[in-house]
């Protein structure tokens, strides 16, 4: 089935360029050069990822990220910036973001992060489909988690990440095993701190005390093991 793109940004050049070049790959593309038009056509087209630029008009990025994530759509998001301050990469993070990429970039490096993406997206699909874990529920088929009766508003990479340490269950994941195995082996750009993150945010959303971890524990220069 042939994936849909969602792409907003302000720049016309490269909303073009961008459209032309994932069009020329196969890929549907959808359109749009401010926050509001953007946020409209997400909820039109349903696509299958979105690539969202931060500094727009109307609403910018990080509205537009906050108020699918708040309305419940898990559509993957990649965040384009022109900002290299870890602060800003964090916050769009935090908002439900997948992945961000930073301007200015090369069209093959935003594809690799759009194919990794899409192949987490359908490896998820395969083997483990649903865990639970305290009084976390997982379904990975659904994208959907609830703690106790809350629902748990997990990113479609939360859900990545989750699932290949639970797979991993009681064994050390270090940093450099979730950057190949959820950003691909020829990322070069993501880095152990933004790994860190995504692990504070999860542990923020399933653990009782975020400061005293049951389940995601820190292994000391290493990485992480998930115990459940």
């Amino acid at each position: 089935m042939t994936k849909e793109i969602l792409i907003i940004e302000d720049e016309t050049g490269i909303l073009m360029s961008l459209k032309d070049e994932f069009e020329s790959q196969g890929y549907v593309v959808h359109a749009a050069e401010d926050g509001g038009m953007g946020l409209q056509l997400a909820k039109e087209k349903k696509p299958d990822l979105i690539i969202l630029d931060i500094m727009l008009p109307v609403l910018d990025g990080y509205e537009v990220c906050k108020r699918l994530r708040m309305e419940g759509d898990r559509t993957p998001i990649i965040m384009l910036t022109v900002k290299d301050k870890e602060v800003d990469k964090v916050l769009g993070l935090e908002l439900g973001a997948d992945d961000y990429v930073t301007k200015p970039f090369s069209f093959a490096e935003l594809t690799a992060r759009v194919k990794a993406i899409f192949r987490r997206t359908e490896e998820l699909t395969k083997d483990l489909t649903e865990y639970s874990f305290g009084d976390v529920e997982l379904d990975f088929e659904k994208y959907e988690a609830k703690k106790g009766d809350k629902r748990l508003d997990l990113t479609t990479l939360e859900f990545h990440m989750l699932k290949y340490i639970i797979q991993n269950k009681g064994k050390v994941v270090s940093r450099d095993d979730f950057l190949d195995r959820i950003w691909g082996e020829d990322n070069v750009s993501v880095s152990f701190r933004t790994v860190d993150s995504h692990i504070a945010n999860i542990r923020k959303k399933i653990e009782n005390d975020q400061a005293d971890p049951k389940h995601i524990l820190s292994i000391r220069g290493v990485g992480y093991k998930f115990v459940g």
